[in-house]
């Protein structure tokens, strides 16, 4: 069979491949009668978790999910720019990554259907793991977590899509479409399954559990309930059950916030960040992070991700691994997208050193939106999720040391400093300044190489004349570090296979849900409740040492530790007036409405990056007005763009009683806005 019968592929019996939990192992020679033995079940069962994957894996983690909203805009090297731009002439249903997702999840969708199906009929009381009800019961719990999750991944991108919940075993190509509201409902009833069965906690890392079927109830719910003008089977109780079903994850007692933000993105920051050891002026150390300036010696210890991945903030993650017979043959490549070009244009740095700095693939910078929301000042949250230093990692030898610029007469600290390199190994080699445009900085001030003697870019200064210019762009710009991944498959340079696991929900966001769900009902004390169990994280602790920005840049005072929480604290003010931090949208005027868009804040500085962000727009049905406010990108966004085109190879290969559909069918099948 050929990838382009897609429905037909996933719904025949072509199981041919087993799929362990986090192993992929060919087995050519399978048959449906391997799915009824013990292990042919197991085995079907963890097969149903590999397309968790996908949205990790390669190009559609940003294009899909962070390109073409009010978050990020285009690098200076990009594949896929027509989800940013909505370029019609490519964003069609011709795409090859709208084929991939549909096909992702149906594939994963048809192995839940198989296993449902077959394993309340199995009996054998000597089964390792389906002895009892209960232990069946339990997998086909998990089976139907997951569908739900492909379901609903679907349904958010694509709308009215096909709903098949029985497992085929001969092709069929008569695949009708059903309703969004039906297409909820399903999801709704599998969930509220699984939360009802699952267990609250597994010793296999990557199940799904009770805790991870509330908080995708939770946000189902949430989903259905945003609708205002979209149909999608909307009651008025969803917000009640969102707000529940959130409120049972985070009373569980099994997930808790991690204390500092740091925790969840652990080995992508320098040893002892913020408070970072350099050489002294003029003499050459080691960067501050693990490098032998040999691809042969990771970056970070893999404890470092271990750490980060089991903590309890964790719900449910897509599962990676450093053993490559354990992951997938694309592994994890979210940490390529997010770097700027660090190894070109700035003297010292090199990426065929180390992996710390990780391969630049430049394809997403942040927009002015997403970093004039955070409070750089009190929120740590924003220093601890972008880069904003780098540190010469090109050697000591004296070739390396001729690369740098040299100190003179006239900007040496100390005459014993002519002629030595202004900074050196293991120093700082570039820093990014993230200040606004009331800066007083002008182009002297950073020329002056006594104060900057490293390179300096400074997001705004002013020019000899007084102008406002702009010292960051598509080529220089701040890394998000959420995704980076030092270790990798293996250690070389080039290594595209990252190991980490991919989040796909976290206890901070069962909390911005829960907030949202009890401010669309109106109580707005209880929502901001949740808003600042995640605002209190966010901010400095007592004693906490600060990024050096806090004074540098922003005001404060060196060597303050107090917390921030007062300064960080929200009130109602900032939804029921139209407060500068918000930045909400041009005609945003209400209260309900701004409580909404506070939100979608909420959620981009706590969330930023983490591949929600284009649902969150559909989502709230602010897809146009909020793309078009901070996106300067998506020149070409249309109405009709909050939904995905249904891919070509799919409809034409759907029939209708036995025959090709015409023209006409086709185009009725077809979301509205493409042809």
């Amino acid at each position: 069979m050929k990838k382009y019968i897609l429905l037909i592929l996933c719904f025949t019996g072509m199981m041919s491949a087993c799929k362990k939990f986090v192993q992929e192992e060919l087995v050519s020679t399978l048959t449906y009668e391997y799915y009824k033995t013990d292990q042919g079940l197991e085995d079907l069962v963890k097969s149903a978790y590999q397309n968790t994957r996908y949205k990790y894996e390669n190009e559609q983690a940003y294009a899909l999910w962070n390109f073409g909203t009010d978050e990020f805009r285009v690098g200076d090297q990009f594949n896929y720019v027509f989800y940013n731009t909505y370029d019609p002439a490519f964003l069609n249903p011709a795409q090859g990554l709208l084929d991939g997702l549909w096909t992702a999840n149906y594939y994963g969708i048809n192995r839940c259907n198989l296993g449902i199906q077959y394993i309340p009929a199995y009996n054998n009381p000597a089964s390792r793991t389906l002895a009892t009800e209960a232990a069946k019961n339990q997998r086909i719990a998990e089976l139907r977590f997951l569908r739900a999750y492909y379901y609903f991944q679907l349904v958010q991108q694509f709308g009215s899509i096909p709903l098949v919940v029985e497992a085929s075993t001969t092709a069929r190509s008569d695949f009708a479409k059903a309703s969004v509201a039906d297409v909820y409902r399903q999801i709704i009833s599998d969930l509220r399954y699984a939360s009802e069965t699952l267990a609250p906690l597994t010793s296999d890392l990557g199940r799904a559990t009770r805790g991870a079927a509330q908080h995708f109830l939770a946000k189902a719910y949430l989903t259905r309930g945003s609708a205002v003008t979209d149909q999608r089977g909307q009651l008025p109780t969803d917000m009640d059950s969102a707000a529940y079903y959130a409120e049972q994850v985070i009373n569980s007692g099994n997930y808790i916030l991690e204390p500092d933000y740091m925790n969840l993105w652990k080995g992508v920051y320098p040893k002892g960040y913020p408070q970072v050891t350099a050489p002294p002026v003029g003499v050459n150390g080691d960067p501050p992070y693990n490098t032998n300036y040999a691809s042969g010696v990771t970056a970070v210890d893999y404890a470092e991700f271990q750490l980060s991945q089991a903590s309890k903030e964790v719900i449910f993650a897509a599962q990676f691994s450093s053993v490559s017979s354990l992951n997938s043959s694309s592994g994890n490549r979210a940490h390529l997208f997010f770097m700027m070009q660090y190894d070109g244009g700035i003297a010292g740095l090199s990426r065929l050193v180390d992996n710390f700095n990780m391969r630049p693939y430049r394809r997403l910078r942040p927009t002015d939106y997403t970093i004039d929301l955070y409070d750089r000042r009190n929120d740590s949250r924003f220093y601890k999720s972008f880069r904003t230093v780098y540190y010469r990692n090109n050697g000591t030898s004296t070739a390396a040391d001729n690369a740098v610029p040299k100190f003179t007469a006239a900007d040496a600290p100390t005459p014993a400093l002519i002629g030595r390199p202004r900074y050196g190994n293991g120093d700082t080699a570039a820093l990014f300044i993230v200040n606004d445009k009331t800066t007083t900085l002008t182009a002297a001030e950073l020329a002056n190489t006594t104060r900057f003697r490293y390179n300096t870019y400074a997001r705004y200064y002013r020019n000899a004349g007084g102008a406002l210019v702009e010292g960051t762009n598509n080529n220089k710009y701040l890394a998000l570090v959420k995704h980076l991944d030092p270790v990798r498959q293996t250690p070389n340079y080039n290594e595209e296979r990252g190991v980490r696991n991919g989040i796909l929900a976290r206890l901070g966001e069962t909390y911005l849900i829960a907030a949202e769900a009890w401010g669309r009902k109106g109580d707005y004390a209880k929502a901001l409740f949740y808003v600042n169990e995640v605002r209190k994280r966010a901010a400095y602790r007592t004693g906490e040492f600060k990024n050096p920005a806090f004074w540098q840049v922003h005001g404060g005072t060196q060597g303050d530790v107090t917390n921030t929480i007062a300064q960080m604290t929200a009130v109602e003010t900032l939804f029921t007036t139209n407060a500068p931090s918000e930045l909400y949208p041009a005609g945003v005027g209400s209260t309900e409405a701004r409580f909404i868009h506070f939100m979608l804040n909420e959620r981009t500085r706590e969330l930023c990056g983490e591949f929600y962000r284009w649902e969150d727009l559909v989502r709230t049905e602010t897809l146009l007005l909020r793309t078009e406010a901070y996106n300067d990108d998506a020149t070409g966004i249309e109405p009709h763009h909050k939904l995905r085109p249904i891919p070509s190879l799919q409809i034409d290969a759907t029939t209708i009683g036995g025959r090709p559909m015409t023209a006409e069918e086709k185009q009725a099948y077809q979301n509205p806005g493409y042809n």
